[in-house]
């Protein structure tokens, strides 16, 4: 992340935190950090492997910029942005370090830059779908392990697992700059060919802040989390 995107990132993360203490987030604290701690493996998860698709898919594409930059790894050190993992904490959600892409090495373009682009959100969903069955088979043990305490904890960090990789999903699909969604729109129309696009993609944190600000973007992110978390539980999990 660029110094000049620091600042208006900073301002989301500061007004997340505070519409959350607004609305009694963080009133019950001992709750609040319980609930923390069960969705770390998610978080870690759900960015590390994000990441990495994206630099894999490059890699398959030509380009030798994501193994040079050790990004070929499912090593969340290699991909923990900490300013997005405490976005993700506070503020309901976050990023990894972008992976660098250079589209130089591509033969197809536009094409490999939108797979490259899709790669992080179809990752996101893979996971989901993959915890939602390991779900399923807890569900129908009916081992008595894991009706006691730890059983349910570990039935709750995979169900926050399934939980936050859709939530990255559905948000990095919001057609704006600099999420993947709009990297996907942008190759599919072409849009790097008109005058304004780059005016957008520069202000892009900005409209990020103004969509997040006016809880716009709740009214994207609710109805495909729920569509697609009832989907798995009516059609994977039970």
């Amino acid at each position: 992340m660029n110094k000049q995107s620091l600042a208006p990132m900073a301002i989301i993360i500061a007004a997340m935190v505070v519409l959350n203490l607004l609305n009694g987030q963080f009133s019950d604290f001992g709750s609040w950090f319980i609930s923390e701690l069960l969705m770390l493996p998610g978080i870690v998860i759900g960015l590390s492997f994000h990441e990495f698709a994206h630099g894999a898919v490059s890699y398959a594409c030509g380009d030798p910029t994501p193994k040079l930059q050790g990004r070929l790894t499912i090593n969340p050190v290699k991909h923990m942005d900490i300013i997005g993992f405490v976005c993700l904490l506070f503020a309901g959600f976050g990023w990894g370090i972008p992976v660098q892409i250079d589209p130089r090495y591509y033969k197809h373009k536009r094409l490999d830059q939108m797979l490259v682009a899709f790669a992080g959100v179809a990752m996101n969903f893979i996971i989901a779908i993959l915890f939602s069955f390991i779900l399923h088979i807890i569900v129908h043990t009916n081992s008595a392990f894991f009706v006691s305490t730890a059983g349910s904890v570990i039935i709750q960090m995979l169900q926050y697992v399934v939980m936050i990789n859709v939530v990255l999903m559905i948000f990095n699909l919001i057609p704006v700059p600099p999420l993947d969604g709009f990297g996907i729109i942008t190759q599919i129309f072409n849009l790097e060919k008109y005058s304004w696009y780059w005016k957008v993609y520069d202000k892009g944190y900005l409209i990020l802040l103004v969509l997040v600000l006016f809880n716009i973007t709740s009214y994207i992110l609710n109805p495909g989390i729920s569509f697609i978390e009832n989907l798995l539980v009516t059609t994977i999990i039970y």
